[in-house]
């Protein structure tokens, strides 16, 4: 393992020049994994799309660079579009496959949770798939703090099989409006 791969990456707001490794990273677990129930990887324009509607709505899209290279990226979206979930968004990380293990995904997490809480959000909400094995993502997020709100059983078909959801939730110490 090299320092590069040691060093603690960059994390900045996600640009439109990233876009195309943003596309590429999360095409490949389209295409190789049931990490997301996305069949067809999206086009370059709805990650273009993506970014203008999370930059316009004050969330954050961030990416890591490791080596002048984007080694991940992860951001938060709108929970659900009706206005009383207006406090709360999903979060979504994902790395290229060459970075995960190095500290990549945590460091893009940490980020993104100080963004939100700056943001205003009182809740994040991870859901992840799980095929039986949640493994590292459910890990992740309860390192930070995510605790477990429930399990949706069977909601996902992908690659021949039923894959089921977890669903995390962190409480941000936000500014706005009390939780109860």
């Amino acid at each position: 393992m090299t320092s590069q791969d040691t060093a603690a990456p960059l994390i900045r707001p996600a640009s439109e020049a990233d876009l195309g490794a943003v596309a590429a990273i999360y095409a490949h677990y389209v295409d190789h994994t049931v990490v997301t129930f996305d069949e067809t990887a999206p086009p370059l324009s709805f990650w273009r799309s993506r970014l203008a509607d999370l930059t316009e709505r004050g969330l954050p899209f961030l990416v890591a660079e490791r080596a002048g290279r984007v080694a991940g990226y992860a951001y938060a979206s709108p929970w659900r579009t009706k206005p009383a979930y207006r406090h709360s968004v999903e979060n979504s990380v994902y790395l290229a496959p060459e970075h995960t293990g190095r500290g990549v995904g945590a460091a893009l997490m940490e980020a993104l949770v100080a963004g939100c809480s700056r943001a205003g959000v009182q809740q994040m909400i991870a859901v992840v798939a799980d095929s039986g094995t949640a493994g590292a993502s459910v890990a992740l997020h309860r390192r930070l703090g995510f605790t477990e709100a429930g399990r949706l059983t069977s909601v996902g078909h992908k690659h021949g099989r039923w894959l089921d959801t977890v669903l995390l939730q962190l409480t941000l110490a936000a500014g706005g409006e009390s939780a109860h």
